[in-house]
């Protein structure tokens, strides 16, 4: 008898904020194609529930490991963790004070930016050598409408989001001579935590949507996308409103 093939490892997903609701259904997608979960984050009985839920759904492995994007000696045991094989990572990182609560407290601006951008792209910027060394790899970079243009109902967040969309635009362009790949997500209104409560939202989608678009596009390798895709439209249309003006507005 011929001698046996080794086995391919399967693709490791390392799920950043993955008690988010947009990441647990991600990985309850990644899950069913049998990949390998590291499930990342703060609340760590939450991280294990979602990982058991996994493992009854295909998962080759689900484990749940501590990040905190403001404390980085939670960075390295992950990358250290990791198996043979191709690393992809989808981060879902990010906080969302209200700008009321900014404005009378200046101090929460830097909790902000280092969730939603600095301790994200620090974890990226140690992932990307490994990506490159394999020559293989995806980031999964959720972004945000707001980091299209600066609004006065959430500017510092959206001044975050935007840094992390310019982050990722030059990762991107960085990890594709390796043969690895960037996808910026900008989601619209979602309904997760992150939005319970606020006014004005309109056509929500659901974490089940957005995480069937992400895989959609990480299959086809899209650079930037919106989700849910009228998105582009309204952004586009938002943008091309003139500073004069826009500055008048309530948007």
């Amino acid at each position: 008898m011929p001698p046996a093939r080794p086995e391919t490892p399967p693709e490791t997903w390392i799920l950043l904020g993955a008690t988010s609701s947009m990441a647990r259904a991600l990985a309850r997608a990644l899950a069913g194609r049998g990949a390998a979960l590291v499930l990342a984050g703060r609340d760590m009985a939450d991280l294990e529930a979602t990982a058991a839920d996994c493992l009854m759904r295909g998962a080759a492995s689900a484990e749940a490991v501590r990040f905190d994007a403001r404390d980085p000696s939670t960075f390295q045991p992950i990358l250290d963790g990791l198996g043979e094989g191709v690393v992809n990572a989808a981060v879902f990182v990010g906080s969302m004070p209200p700008q009321s609560a900014i404005d009378a407290d200046p101090a929460l601006i830097d909790g902000t930016v280092t969730d939603s951008f600095t301790g994200p792209a620090r974890f990226l910027q140690m992932l990307a050598p490994l990506i490159e060394a394999r020559g293989a790899g995806c980031v999964v970079g959720l972004g945000s409408v707001a980091g299209d243009r600066g609004r006065i109902g959430n500017y510092v967040y959206g001044a975050a989001k935007a840094g992390f969309h310019t982050y990722l635009s030059g990762l991107r362009n960085r990890l594709t001579r390796a043969g690895g790949h960037v996808v910026t997500v900008k989601p619209g209104f979602t309904d997760t935590a992150m939005t319970w409560g606020i006014e004005g939202m309109f056509l929500v989608a659901s974490p089940d949507a957005v995480a069937a678009n992400i895989l959609k596009a990480v299959e086809k390798r899209r650079d930037v996308i919106y989700t849910p895709g009228f998105w582009r439209l309204i952004m586009l249309i938002i943008r091309a409103i003139p500073e004069r003006m826009f500055k008048k507005m309530s948007v």
